[in-house]
């Protein structure tokens, strides 16, 4: 993808992305969200969904991204987000790092209560069964990053009752 330091390792299943990463996600708790970036394209401002979402927490960065039907990438403080994109001879948009996004904003500066990971358990048969998606919850709401079959989605609020919700560090059952 041309972004400085990416060396994604993707991870299928809750157990898996769970037993890799839940100490890390766990011990985020109780820090502020300080700062995030995300790649847009610089013609028309729309977000490349495709790229890592990243997430600062007073100085703990987690770089999240979402690939094919089920694989979910967390990497941790690997990303330059002060480094240009390179190497997009191939497509006619530029990618750029961006600190924008409404979804986003509201949360900078509010310190993170808890983080979950969410697996997708459908009622009826659904190719997106089993994706993963992480949670980060603040006392003024909360927000996750999904699978969005091939790429990255952000979305506010409460996770549609589908998921199975996963507290971290509690030791805590599936909500």
């Amino acid at each position: 993808m041309g972004i400085s330091g990416f060396e994604p390792t993707f991870l299928a299943g809750f157990e898996a992305v769970r037993k890799e990463h839940g100490p890390g996600l766990a011990a985020l708790s109780g820090r502020r969200l300080t700062g995030f970036a995300i790649v847009r394209f610089v013609e028309d401002g729309d977000w490349f969904a495709d790229c890592p979402v990243v997430l600062n927490f007073d100085g703990v960065q987690i770089e999240i991204c979402h690939w094919k039907l089920d694989e979910l990438s967390i990497s941790w403080n690997s990303i330059d987000t002060t480094t240009a994109i390179s190497d997009w001879e191939w497509f006619e948009l530029t990618p750029a790092w961006s600190s924008a996004d409404e979804r986003l904003e509201p949360f900078i500066g509010q310190e993170l209560r808890e983080v979950a990971l969410l697996e997708w358990r459908p009622s009826s048969h659904d190719l997106a069964a089993g994706t993963i998606a992480v949670e980060f919850v603040f006392d003024a709401g909360c927000f996750h990053i999904a699978n969005a079959l091939d790429e990255n989605s952000i979305e506010v609020g409460d996770a549609h009752p589908e998921f199975v919700r996963y507290r971290l560090g509690c030791g805590a059952p599936p909500d």
